[in-house]
């Protein structure tokens, strides 16, 4: 038996994710982990519903990333980014470059998702300062309201749709919902944007005729103060693991061309196959101007992220005051996350995801669609290799995460969902284990279950 981890330190001096230091939820101390396995400090182990937050696509200790990342370690684990490049950083954006859109040419490296979001607003922000100071006037302007404005007004403001999530830093919570977002805690000091209805015509369904009114009213009255639009493509994560109609994306698009607004696309979640496609934007077949990833970008074993944009983009920037794009954190580019990155995306090329992912879906539409007989479940909605239970209210996530560690598989509730992201690699046993620990543990959830407090969006 291992000795076993300080759990009273860690109570009273560990701050974890979404967490009160006086009332610390329970943990869970983790020893190792392999392939879709969490092996815990008291020899018990967990099939890992959750991918670590969606991230561990190709499952934990996987030789080649592994391999690259021990390699990289020996020979230059980070080096400033300014003023010097390296192998790694290249390669990577290379392989970015070449596997999305072909608009998307420039690449800008990250830290995290939340950190792709802000470097994506903030070049929003500096395009349209460049554009102002060309003169260039916008669609719907009359000649008097041109003269009346000297000078056009700057676009600084984002709008997105009502159930987001993009991320906790305050660029990012300022796109989050405006009413279930952890923002709201904040008050005036995030920065107030545009919010319509969020999409409502469900995946694979026609677009239902009124689901775009709302985004072209607002565009076709302040299109002249709105740099972007920022959106979670297909699937709405952490706002309620919600999946809606490509044809919402591509009239999305059209309404954007028409009112000279740009496209900003967060794939953080959903990027990298997840939702059945390489990228979700693909259901659709649409290109953003600008394009988050995050997450599985590395497989999860270690932070970094990328924001990606047009050569339109780029020299839009480049004409703003600063004439540069104003971010650079100290640890961007590093070449540690950048030698992951690229091992993980050599195995995504490879295409084994494709057929992985197919069969998740199809085992997890068989398993789970008797599960909306259960008196506790909403809907049962499955997309690529992701599978919700959304119950009729609020659960109790420390209660239930519980149950779930008791049945051997580790998968985490938020709100009134019951999801799991699962490994692209996990075998249909590990998964059918997870499947029925879903099933049960919903069966179980009673009125004492259900979280009576009101609970602000967050993935966890």
């Amino acid at each position: 038996m291992r000795n076993l981890l300080d759990f009273d330190f860690d109570s009273a001096h560990i701050w974890h994710p979404y967490t009160s230091m006086p009332r610390s939820l329970p943990v869970f101390g983790v020893h190792s982990a392999k392939g879709c396995e969490l092996e815990l400090v008291d020899g018990r182990k967990l099939v890992d519903g959750t991918s670590s937050w969606w991230a561990c696509v190709h499952g934990y200790a996987h030789p080649e990333i592994l391999t690259a990342m021990e390699k990289q370690l020996h020979q230059l684990s980070h080096v400033m980014f300014g003023g010097i490049t390296h192998e790694p950083a290249i390669e990577l954006c290379k392989k970015l470059i070449a596997m999305t859109c072909e608009p998307l040419t420039k690449v800008f490296l990250c830290d995290s998702g939340s950190i792709s979001v802000e470097v994506a607003i903030k070049m929003a922000l500096q395009y349209w300062q460049g554009q102002s100071l060309q003169g260039k006037s916008w669609q719907g302007q009359s000649s008097q309201e041109q003269i009346a404005h000297q000078e056009l007004p700057l676009k600084q403001r984002i709008l997105t749709v009502k159930k987001g999530y993009h991320g906790d830093t305050f660029a990012a919570m300022s796109v989050c919902d405006p009413e279930g977002g952890m923002h709201t805690m904040f008050g005036d000091a995030v920065t107030k944007q545009s919010f319509v209805p969020a999409p409502q015509t469900a995946f694979g369904e026609a677009l239902q005729a009124d689901d775009l009114t709302a985004m072209r009213d607002i565009l076709s009255i302040n299109h002249h103060e709105i740099a972007a639009v920022i959106i979670e493509p297909i699937m709405q994560g952490a706002g309620g693991m919600r999946f809606y109609s490509a044809d919402y994306l591509v009239g999305l698009r059209a309404l954007c061309d028409e009112f000279d607004v740009l496209l900003i696309l967060d794939e953080i979640a959903t990027g990298f196959g997840r939702t059945g496609k390489l990228f979700a934007y693909e259901h659709a077949n649409i290109t953003p101007d600008i394009l988050c990833l995050g997450k599985a970008l590395t497989g999860g074993y270690i932070s970094l992220a990328a924001t990606l944009c047009t050569d339109n983009v780029a020299q839009g920037i480049s004409q703003s005051p600063a004439g540069v794009f104003m971010h650079g954190p100290t640890f961007m580019g590093n070449p540690l996350a950048c030698a992951a990155a690229c091992a993980s995306v050599d195995l995504i090329n490879r295409n084994e995801w494709q057929a992985q992912v197919a069969a998740i879906e199809q085992q997890m539409r068989l398993e789970l669609k008797d599960a909306i007989n259960l008196p506790s479940v909403k809907d049962v909605r499955v997309l690529g290799a992701v599978g919700v239970l959304e119950m009729h209210e609020p659960v109790n996530t420390a209660e239930l995460q519980q149950q779930f560690v008791d049945l051997g598989v580790w998968v985490r509730p938020f709100a009134n969902l019951i999801y799991i992201m699962p490994p692209y690699v996990i075998s249909p046993a590990q998964l059918s284990q997870l499947t029925r620990a879903m099933k049960l543990v919903a069966t179980s959830i009673k009125a004492s279950s259900a979280c009576a407090e009101p609970q602000l969006i967050s993935h966890g």
